[in-house]
């Protein structure tokens, strides 16, 4: 009988069973609970961001907050807050080359190491680049060294490009890695930290000779800065109400709270009136270009 039929389900819409709450196969599983473990050691090793919180200032949960307020995992390393990546996890991206400060000789050896490793080798600093090379064992403040360091990038002696043409691979990079700033600057790129002036303003006075003002709005863009097209002014309400933090300064320093920073040519002969007020400080653009150079905010004098 008609009234005795079941009804029939479209093809299409036939219920399926919900979706199983663990990734298909113990590897996915496996990936997916070290993920996880990185997420929570970033989280409980995170500083404050631009407002002066922690994660742990953003949950109710007594359980959240107990399990971000354990000490870190790993408290051996002086120059990181949290884990370090290994070598296959930060090959997230293709090879870009680029020398600063190399003779002919050095630049032939670059291109020739391009072609070996199927990379790409510029002539000017841009988004992309992953490996700056330099001559010896120090870095010079050039443009492109100083935008690898806030970018960062690996910034490597000369002799990695030989090691890795030697043995027709790439090689691990530590062991010619320019320590301090840079190795500082890389960490905090692959710990997915806020960059070197995250939070921070900067209006450029006078004229400036020995790094250009061009460069150094570069510099500043490249930092997370922004820059400001007046001059702050220091007793102005809507200036000190300005509620965020420079996440690099040292959180016992009062400089957490500067915020906007005046910058004058040191040697040039622009003498501007001494600014330390509030979240208004001013500063030589050669303590710019060392805070920089050591991917630090470091102390300004009074």
């Amino acid at each position: 009988m008609p009234g005795n039929r079941q009804p029939r389900v479209r093809s299409g819409n036939e219920p399926r069973p919900a979706p199983a709450m663990e990734p298909a196969g113990r590897g996915a599983w496996a990936h997916s609970r070290a993920a996880l473990g990185r997420l929570e050691n970033l989280l409980r090793c995170s500083r404050c961001n631009i407002f002066g919180l922690r994660p742990v200032d953003y949950t109710d949960n007594e359980n959240m907050k107990s399990l971000l307020l354990l000490p870190e995992k790993n408290e051996s390393s002086s120059t990181s807050h949290c884990s370090v990546m290994n070598t296959g996890q930060r090959r997230d991206r293709p090879l870009v080359l680029i020398g600063s400060g190399l003779s002919s000789e050095q630049q032939n050896m670059l291109s020739e190491l391009a072609t070996v490793l199927k990379a790409k080798k510029c002539a000017e600093f841009d988004s992309t680049v992953t490996h700056v090379i330099v001559p010896g064992d120090v870095v010079q403040s050039t443009l492109k060294c100083m935008l690898g360091i806030l970018s960062g990038c690996w910034i490597l002696k000369f002799e990695w490009v030989k090691a890795c043409l030697q043995r027709k691979i790439c090689v691990q990079e530590e062991k010619y890695e320019i320590p301090e700033g840079p190795q500082r600057s890389r960490l905090n790129r692959e710990q997915l930290l806020p960059r070197l002036f995250d939070g921070c303003y900067f209006y450029l006075g006078g004229t400036f000779t020995h790094h250009p003002k061009d460069s150094l709005i570069k510099l500043v863009t490249a930092a997370g800065g922004q820059i400001l097209s007046r001059k702050p002014k220091p007793d102005s309400d809507v200036t000190q109400t300005i509620n965020t933090v420079a996440y690099h300064a040292k959180p016992d320093s009062d400089q957490r709270f500067c915020t906007q920073y005046i910058i004058y040519e040191d040697l040039s002969n622009y003498c501007p009136e001494r600014v330390r007020q509030g979240k208004v400080w001013m500063a030589p653009s050669s303590w710019f270009i060392d805070c920089v150079m050591s991917f630090e905010l470091l102390p300004l004098d009074s």
